[in-house]
């Protein structure tokens, strides 16, 4: 399965979400950015955000998710599986491992002074 991101949103201006040390490795949080639910995890050392809706059932719970990772083409990658159905999600893509037509938005992610910030939504 080849992989290919869908439109991300602008990444500037940025906004802060939380201090890294409030995201325990391996797990996500819910930032509330404009409006906008915004799942912020912290995975191998790096953070990610996609939306916070699970396009599967609608309910806003991907922060909560199960991360991990996945091997493609030689290539390890990091996911998310919704906390309801399991359906996964590729954080940098953010396209459904179970149907590739189906994605949820990803948004820029990145540390800075040992807080998180994310790209703020358009």
């Amino acid at each position: 399965m080849t992989l290919t991101a869908p439109t991300t949103h602008p990444p500037i201006p940025w906004t802060r979400v939380c201090a890294l040390e409030d995201i325990l490795p391996g797990t996500g949080v819910c930032a509330l950015i404009h409006g906008q639910q915004v799942a912020v995890f912290r995975v191998g050392g790096r953070v990610y955000a996609t939306g916070n809706r699970d396009p599967y059932t609608g309910a806003n719970v991907l922060s909560r998710g199960l991360t991990g990772s996945y091997t493609v083409s030689g290539e390890t990658r990091v996911k998310v599986a919704s906390p309801l159905l399991k359906h996964a999600f590729d954080l940098e893509s953010g396209l459904s491992l179970d149907d590739p037509s189906v994605s949820v938005p990803v948004y820029a992610a990145r540390t800075e002074g040992g807080d998180v910030w994310t790209g703020s939504l358009a």
